[in-house]
């Protein structure tokens, strides 16, 4: 337990008169003078000084001061009788001076303050006008005085207020930050906006909030593309979709014609074909699928129609011994006549390729002791064909100009056979007909 005696301090109060001027006090640490009892008086500290003690320490008030001491501290105080006091203060060295007034002299207070039924009350500058503030500033009361500070958003330079330049004092904003007159507000970059505290910035997402794309869109941090179905194409502007002309990019896009549409395009074929897959031609076999060829002929495909030819080629002196086979059967007849004459057909594309093998002349029968020799023997005046022989029995037919169809040809290919041992000669006779198609393909 913890005991602590205190002794009672006494205050010292000085009187100061002039015979002109009024009574004035002055009391020692500790106290102040009470105009009523006209005394001075002891000043609780643990009352008016905030946060007197820390530490959980107790603030305990005594004359002319204070202590902090534990909470548990028990406080003894002796006071002493009148006797004691008294003797003290005769035994003292500097006995304290007992304070006399006029009592018929009026009380005087500091300035700032005024008399209120014989006390000093602060007076309120602020509200009773007696300030020297100027328009653009707060005026704050203090005990015996007055403040004057800026509005919000403003500090003072000099006597005056000047706008505050919040951008320039701090990093407020995320993205930009705008000064106005006592105040500042954010702005985001384009793509995002403000968050609800104003400061942040984000993301906007243009594909939800306004559609901006014609087509598609996909959104990114601050921005967006666009992107177009397929067949289509962005515009100069970003978000617009324009067709694309696939018909425009190569002549290969289609064997024959190409035809552009919003989005897509199609390949057609000319009369006579159909399109096979997407892009190629292929020709109709008109033979069977329909044509108007009379009973007496035959119908033959070409590329890109069809031809009737009689169903016996034979004539006079020839008969017909098999399909498209004719044979004189008189030798005195058919003197300086091939002894046979067989028609073929054979169609070929419009400009192919040269030089190209197109057709090969064989002999049917092989005879001991014969010889082969192999000619064009009519159809090649504009010198299209070249027979070049490839054995005893066999040549082949090369087409060595380039053919521009529509064209009808008909070329005779002539085998003539000696007979070495009888030294016989006979000959027969191919009748080709080609027919150069009207296209390419």
């Amino acid at each position: 337990m913890l005991g602590i005696s205190v002794i009672i301090a006494v205050c010292v109060c000085v009187v100061a008169q002039d015979p002109e001027e009024p009574v004035s006090y002055t009391c020692t640490d500790g106290y102040e003078y009470d105009p009523v009892r006209q005394a001075c008086k002891d000043i609780d500290e643990c009352v008016i000084v905030t946060d007197a003690c820390k530490g959980g320490m107790q603030c305990y008030n005594h004359f002319g001061g204070y202590l902090c001491l534990p909470p548990n501290a028990q406080i003894y105080v002796s006071s002493g009788d009148d006797q004691s006091q008294q003797s003290e203060e005769q035994n003292s060295p500097n006995p304290p001076v007992r304070p006399t007034v006029r009592p018929r002299r009026p009380m005087a207070c500091s300035p700032g303050f005024t008399l209120d039924e014989q006390s000093c009350r602060d007076i309120d500058e602020c509200t009773m006008g007696r300030h020297t503030c100027s328009q653009d500033q707060i005026c704050y009361n203090t005990r015996g005085s007055f403040l004057c500070h800026c509005q919000p958003g403003y500090q003072k330079s000099s006597d005056r207020c000047v706008d505050r330049d919040e951008c320039l004092l701090s990093h407020y904003c995320m993205h930009r930050c705008v000064n106005t007159p006592g105040s500042y507000y954010c702005e985001c970059n384009s793509g995002y906006q403000l968050a609800s505290n104003n400061h942040s910035c984000v993301d906007v997402n243009e594909c939800q909030v306004s559609q901006p794309c014609q087509h598609q869109c996909y959104n990114l941090m601050g921005s967006f593309i666009c992107q177009c179905n397929q067949g289509y194409e962005l515009a100069p502007d970003s978000v617009s979709c324009v067709d694309i002309d696939e018909c425009a990019f190569s002549t290969y896009m289609c064997q024959y014609a190409c035809i552009n549409s919003p989005g897509e395009y199609s390949c057609t074929c000319p009369e006579g074909y159909q399109l096979h897959g997407t892009r190629m031609c292929q020709d109709i076999n008109e033979c069977e699928t329909g044509h108007e060829c009379r009973e007496e002929e035959m119908c033959w495909n070409y590329f890109g129609g069809y031809r009737c030819y009689p169903l016996n080629p034979c004539q006079e002196p020839y008969t017909r011994t098999s399909e498209n086979r004719c044979v004189c059967q008189s030798t005195s007849v058919c003197r300086g006549l091939p002894q046979s004459v067989v028609y073929k057909y054979m169609s070929i594309h419009s400009e192919r390729a040269i030089p190209a093998d197109i057709f090969q002349i064989q002999a049917t029968n092989i005879y001991p002791n014969t010889h082969n020799t192999f000619r064009i023997r009519a159809g090649n005046e504009g010198g299209e064909f070249f027979l070049r022989r490839s054995s005893n029995v066999s040549a082949m037919l090369v087409l060595i100009k380039s053919l521009v169809g529509p064209l009808e040809l008909i070329v005779d290919l002539e085998m003539i056979t000696y007979h070495t041992v009888t030294n016989y000669r006979t000959s027969s006779l191919l009748r080709l007909t080609i027919v150069v198609g009207p296209y390419t393909f």
